[in-house]
């Protein structure tokens, strides 16, 4: 793995913005409603593709109405940028870094997202959504993409999640994958991710770099 940090790869929900909770109130809803025996249900479908979701869990003739419901609800959510996300983009952007948003939301939801933060997507090279690759995380594939639309290779990469999906999905593209603790805590992801860095407002341009070449160090050691 190479020590140089080219492309920023980052999860939405959880990650750059504060909205987790509020798609676990939704999704815990719909669990109760359908699947009583699984408590745990907002949790289970976090980092899935709403698609996959409908498929794997609920009946075909129900889909219409939960999608409904889904964006009405989604119409009035509140999506503000997670503390020091924005700040930490705009620095490593100013370094050269490439950014990207890589998420298993669709292009509905980014629009509803757009609505509260109108310079969300000047702050990003590029955004990939579920409508661009066809298996969600924990795949691999939309972190890969995310290197092929730069041409980077994934030592270059790093990417920034906090669901355990995302996580595996992260390393499992073989990037450089920084775990942040707003989901899940701390303990949960520990050993899931290359590293746990409690905040974003604790990072910028030269600590990732930092953090890059202590993991290649002590990788190596091991």
């Amino acid at each position: 793995m190479e020590e140089q940090f080219k492309v920023a790869l980052f999860d939405v929900d959880g990650t750059l913005v504060d909205s987790e909770g509020q798609y676990s109130v939704f999704w815990g809803e719909m669990g109760r409603r359908y699947h009583p025996e699984m408590p745990n249900f907002s949790d289970v479908i976090k980092g899935t593709t709403l698609t996959q979701i409908l498929d794997r869990y609920f009946p075909k003739e129900d889909h219409e109405e939960i999608v409904k419901e889904l964006y009405a609800y989604e119409a009035q959510m509140k999506f503000d940028f997670v503390d020091g996300a924005e700040d930490f983009v705009r620095d490593i952007r100013k370094r050269g870094v490439k950014c990207a948003v890589v998420t298993s939301s669709n292009e509905q939801k980014m629009e509803y997202l757009r609505r509260c933060i109108p310079y969300f997507d000047e702050l990003f090279d590029k955004v990939l959504t579920a409508e661009m690759f066809t298996a969600s995380k924990p795949n691999p594939d939309c972190y890969l993409l995310g290197a092929k639309v730069f041409g980077a290779k994934v030592e270059e990469c790093v990417v920034f999640e906090d669901a355990l999906t995302g996580l595996e999905a992260g390393m499992r593209a073989g990037m450089f994958t920084i775990g942040l603790p707003t989901t899940n805590a701390r303990e949960v992801i520990e050993g899931k991710c290359s590293v746990v860095v409690d905040s974003f407002k604790e990072l910028d341009y030269d600590e990732v770099v930092k953090l890059k070449r202590n993991f290649i160090s002590n990788s190596d050691l091991s």
